[in-house]
């Protein structure tokens, strides 16, 4: 069912930080930084992925997606769901199911054998489709699922995420430029300031982090191996 009423987005960033943390899908750790896929280091690291694991917070995550997807870009905007490849599939569906809407995915690459399909499902040309990922950094693996929607001859000009960084200033440019909206719950900063209003980690660390957000590069710089 699609909700009918929904906190200001304000609320929304608050909760959805605020959730995150309680089922620990947020880690700190600025004595052993994580390395990201850049191979970069970085004292943050967030696993949307176990928010399928609890319903209560799941259920209500999907409907602030829901509802801040219809109150940005419409109320009747879309004909299709599509999740990128893997951690989106679930987030998909979901808020498919909540849009009353058929529900797609997209692969990172071709599979390989008999149709050698990117999209999976019924997508057809013309259909306006909203890509749903978990997550977002900088922008640049939307790209590739949004170009093999447009592929079908469907168009996507919307991504929706849980969670977005919101330190890379260029991802809403690199997006914009590809005639793509971005919608998000909550950044980083929600998160640092839902982990300094619960307490859930040490005043050194909170500090250390706020400095990974202020100037990530820098830090990255500061902080090779």
């Amino acid at each position: 069912m699609i909700p009918s009423s929904f906190p200001s987005s304000e609320e929304i960033a608050r909760l959805s930080a605020r959730m995150l943390l309680e089922i620990q899908a947020v880690h700190f750790n600025a004595k052993e930084p994580f390395t990201l896929a850049s191979g970069l280091p970085s004292p943050t690291y967030i696993d949307c992925r176990k928010l399928i694991s609890y319903p209560r917070i799941r259920s209500t995550l999907m409907d602030f997606l829901t509802v801040t997807v219809m109150r940005n870009a419409g109320f009747e905007a879309f004909d299709n769901i599509a999740g990128g490849e893997t951690a989106g599939i679930p987030f998909a569906a979901l808020v498919a199911e909540r849009m009353a809407l058929p529900m797609t995915y997209v692969r990172k690459k071709p599979k390989g054998y008999g149709r050698n399909a990117r999209i999976e499902g019924a997508m057809t040309e013309g259909e306006r489709v909203l890509l749903v990922e978990d997550l977002t950094t900088d922008g640049g693996s939307k790209i590739s699922f949004v170009d093999a929607i447009r592929d079908t001859g469907a168009t996507c000009a919307h991504t929706a995420v849980i969670f977005y960084y919101g330190i890379f200033p260029e991802t809403e440019k690199t997006l914009g430029d590809h005639g793509v909206t971005l919608h998000h719950l909550c950044t980083w900063w929600d998160v640092l300031a839902a982990a300094r209003e619960m307490g859930s980690f040490d005043a050194d660390t909170l500090h250390e982090v706020e400095a990974f957000l202020s100037d990530p590069r820098k830090w990255q710089e500061a902080n090779k191996k």
